[in-house]
């Protein structure tokens, strides 16, 4: 009766653990058996995508791996005082030192090339092309590209129409402001046409003012925004007549940061035309150059570093010393004066 007993308790005890190891297999390994039929089923879907495989032809052994080298910049600083002074008039510009020209030989030399019997433009425009050190004046720090105007002493006819509006008072410089090149000039009803619609700030390229209107023009400061004239873009000044001239004759340029060298920048600027004295033309060339000048950080070393006069369609560029003009460098004086970089040093409407 007892081993009976014992062996129906023993069958109970073993099937119940038999039913738990069941459960318990088949909860802790189903998840890995999905995941095993999952990755089967991903490795058939691969196989099934077909690779395309380019053909490449034969490259030589010195040209593979070109691409991927590193594109080897130029300094644009680099400069030929190295070189040799030529002797003579035929010689190869590599090995040589470029002949410094003055500005009015270079602008003789252009009127040669551009004669009726070579180029036929006796009346090509002329440009100075000037490169410039972007070197700011706390270390590691460069100029960003800026825009500046420059009143030439000897205008020239340029194929360019400005339009500019002045905001004055009184009739009779109203009179004298249109009479000076003003598109457009008025007091307190250009102010309330421009609130009106009636006269649109996008139709005028550049816009000045007389100090003793700024008040007035509080109520369409949202309007004109960046363009609200004030003293450090230099479109507020009292000498208005001046400042209109300035903006009508005078030459606009835009001074450039090279992208890959931060401490290079160069501007071309037309200073004249071939049909003109070359002695006028060389004034100009010094008066652009003396008001770029203005522009430079207060630190030691050049800021302006070589200058070219060309004349397209002709390629050549010959270079002139611009230190005729200007200084060098800067006086110590000059330079313990003031260190602040935020001084305007640009133009803008």
């Amino acid at each position: 009766m007892a081993g009976t007993l014992f062996r129906s308790v023993l069958n109970n005890t073993l099937s119940v653990y038999k039913s738990n190891a069941v459960n318990l297999r088949s909860f802790h390994t189903g998840t890995v058996y999905y995941a095993a039929r999952k990755g089967t089923r991903a490795k058939a879907r691969a196989k099934k995508v077909k690779v395309e495989v380019t053909k490449v032809g034969f490259i030589p052994h010195n040209q593979r791996g070109r691409d991927k080298q590193q594109k080897v910049t130029v300094n644009k600083h680099l400069d030929d005082t190295f070189k040799r002074i030529a002797v003579d008039d035929v010689y190869p510009m590599k090995y040589f030192r470029w002949v410094v020209y003055t500005a009015e030989d270079a602008v003789r030399a252009h009127q040669e090339t551009h004669d009726t019997t070579m180029y036929n433009q006796p009346d090509a425009l002329v440009y100075a092309q000037v490169e410039m050190n972007m070197l700011a004046v706390k270390k590691n720090k460069y100029m960003d590209s800026f825009n500046r105007l420059s009143l030439l002493p000897n205008p020239f006819p340029r194929d360019e129409e400005r339009t500019i509006l002045a905001f004055c008072k009184g009739p009779d410089l109203i009179k004298e402001v249109t009479l000076a090149g003003a598109t457009t000039a008025g007091g307190p009803e250009l102010v309330k046409k421009i609130q009106e619609g009636t006269i649109k700030l996008s139709d005028y390229d550049f816009v000045i003012a007389h100090p003793n209107i700024l008040t007035e023009l509080v109520p369409i400061r949202g309007l004109m925004k960046r363009r609200f004239p004030n003293l450090k873009t230099g479109t507020l000044d009292p000498n208005l007549l001046e400042l209109v001239k300035k903006f009508a004759s005078g030459v606009q340029y835009r001074v450039l940061k090279d992208e890959r060298q931060e401490d290079f920048g160069s501007a071309e600027v037309p200073i004249g035309r071939l049909n003109m004295d070359a002695t006028k033309v060389a004034e100009n060339v010094g008066a652009l150059l003396k008001d770029l000048q203005l522009a430079r950080p207060k630190r030691d070393g050049l800021f302006i570093t070589r200058c070219y006069i060309a004349s397209p369609p002709s390629p050549e560029r010959l270079k002139i010393d611009p230190f005729v003009y200007v200084d060098r460098t800067l006086s110590k004086e000059v330079q313990e004066d003031s260190d602040d970089e935020a001084e305007p040093i640009a133009a803008k409407a």
